[in-house]
């Protein structure tokens, strides 16, 4: 089993406060991603999880057990470092096995887990090699297998991607939900990447100034983010964003006043606005639509076209808005710098953010998903 039960945790050093109020239940099975900017306190509860920190306040539960002064080691924790921290003297066999042979496993034991963690991670051929024979993707996976041979309940993994090339982490990404789904084990996952929380998460969890900013499934966040914070840092590229007027808020739809004059009725509640109060309106860059479809436009010059093949990316200056727009494009679009662009917006597809920067509800139903 691996239910994991955080309650009211925290964390200072010196008076300084890391973390605070982290109260977060993570299911046995279940593969969470802690994400968020650097310096958050993502990394310092992953560590508070392992035992590598103490924690200030709070209570920490494993399987009902309560944790907080168990040492590392003597908690049925495994964790998968950044670093790979392989002996180099040692074969990938010797360092699998390393952990086990200073528990006193048995010898037996030993080689039917090193021999059925190699399977898993395809390391069967290179168990006689020495790190310096292998790639950086190798190295990892033989880190992985190190903690994979104690067979932990929980499994941690501090940033194990970030040493590697763009083509690599997106393989060792495949392999390590892979390993979730052969495993079924629990699994907490720390990486600043948002993509790398998208696409492994069953659950993220944000954290923002070492809180919680918002819990959910990852298509969850990038349709319904909570904040506006939430909403800027899930999803590549990042999403549009520009200050509106309230014209008419409501329950079930907020009219507002677009920088060129023009109105948009947005499906959000915005009841706890009032007519001439400023928000921001964001949209995501897949979500403009063609004039034709349009309820309000926007005139747009092209300043760059990143074109990416699968898609393009033109990054666009409205008059009126400081920032520069991005709208995704099929990639056979064809474009050229300083022309026009007719951005077409629809109320369905753009969210609303008051002034502090909480999200109006929106009040539709995205990809399955709602609010």
């Amino acid at each position: 089993m691996g239910r994991l039960t955080l309650s009211g945790i925290g964390k200072s050093f010196d008076g300084v406060e890391i973390s605070r109020d982290i109260d977060l239940t993570i299911e046995d099975g279940e593969f969470v991603v802690f994400v968020g900017p650097s310096g958050c306190g993502k990394s310092t509860l992953l560590r508070m999880i392992a035992g590598l920190e103490d924690i200030s306040e709070g209570d920490m539960q494993l399987d009902g057990q309560r944790i907080n002064e168990i040492p590392p080691q003597e908690r049925d924790i495994g964790m998968v470092f950044q670093s790979y921290a392989l002996y180099p003297h040692m074969s990938v066999a010797e360092n699998m096995a390393f952990g086990l042979k200073l528990a006193r496993t048995d010898k037996a034991e030993i080689h039917r887990r090193v021999q059925h963690a190699a399977e898993m991670l395809h390391l069967t051929e290179l168990l006689e090699r020495k790190p310096k024979d292998l790639s950086g993707g190798q190295r990892q996976r033989v880190a992985i297998g190190r903690t994979l041979v104690k067979e932990p309940a929980v499994f941690l993994f501090d940033e194990p991607l970030s040493n590697l090339d763009a083509a690599l982490r997106v393989d060792m990404r495949v392999q390590i939900a892979a390993l979730h789904k052969r495993l079924n084990a629990t699994m907490i996952y720390v990486t600043h990447d948002q993509v790398e929380a998208m696409t492994l998460a069953d659950r993220i969890v944000l954290l923002s100034r070492g809180r919680i900013a918002q819990v959910g499934a990852p298509l969850s966040l990038y349709h319904f983010p909570k904040t506006l914070e939430v909403g800027e840092f899930i999803g590549s590229p990042r999403i549009n964003t520009f200050p509106v007027t309230v014209v008419d808020p409501g329950e079930r739809q907020t009219v507002v006043r677009l920088p060129n004059g023009e109105t948009l009725t947005v499906a959000v509640n915005g009841k706890h606005l009032h007519s001439g109060d400023g928000a921001t309106l964001g949209l995501r860059a897949e979500d403009f639509v063609s004039p034709e479809q349009a309820e309000a436009r926007l005139t747009a010059r092209l300043m760059v076209a990143e074109k990416l093949g699968y898609e393009t990316l033109a990054h666009l200056q409205v008059d009126g808005i400081d920032a520069t727009l991005t709208q995704r494009l099929d990639g056979l679009t064809q474009l050229t710098e300083g022309q026009t662009i007719d951005l077409g917006l629809a109320g369905q597809h753009c969210h609303l953010f008051d002034l502090q920067g909480s999200a109006c509800p929106r009040q539709v139903v995205v990809d399955g998903v709602s609010q």
